[in-house]
């Protein structure tokens, strides 16, 4: 029953960044993973590749439509479903530390760092479904804090924020 009620919590989430985006004036569709006939569009592959070729901000909702699998999970399938370039994590840390930084404040931000140095060192950048879906499909991920004024804009444009994940070996 949780995961069911994760989902729905999804879906209202992205209800509401459509509304917002759409006041901003910036067209958007919300996909949900479980038939919402009369709240959004059912995903599919196809039919959210069609919105984004037509210029459209596709938000995918609840997960896989599955239990057990996190949104992570499902976000890492999804962006190799549309063929992204890139996953945008938002979160609410600025990157990807050697450990958690609200319990040390020694902790090291690295500006890159391989899937396999994430994975071997048990960080919590998402689960490791979702890294090894993206490790396995060559999907690079940005971690960058979705607290930050701006920050979507920074790196939605290419700006260089958070730490990027990759396959190769990280620079520090």
């Amino acid at each position: 029953m949780a995961d069911s009620m994760g989902m729905l919590g999804t879906v209202i989430n992205s209800l509401a960044l459509q509304d917002a985006l759409r006041v901003a004036k910036v067209p958007a569709r919300v996909l949900s993973a479980i038939s919402m006939q009369r709240i959004c569009d059912t995903y599919a592959q196809r039919r959210a590749v069609r919105h984004l070729d037509d210029g459209e901000v596709v938000i995918l909702a609840a997960g896989t439509g599955n239990p057990y699998f996190t949104t992570d999970t499902a976000a890492a399938l999804r962006a190799k479903e549309i063929g992204a370039e890139v996953m945008l994590k938002a979160t609410k840390v600025d990157g990807v530390y050697d450990r958690d930084p609200a319990k040390h404040p020694d902790a090291r931000r690295f500006e890159r760092i391989s899937y396999m140095e994430v994975l071997g060192r048990g960080l919590q950048v998402m689960d490791s479904t979702a890294t090894s879906l993206c490790k396995d499909n060559d999907l690079p991920i940005i971690v960058f804090d979705m607290r930050t004024r701006g920050n979507i804009r920074r790196v939605v444009s290419g700006e260089p924020i958070g730490t990027l994940v990759n396959n190769e070996t990280s620079a520090q």
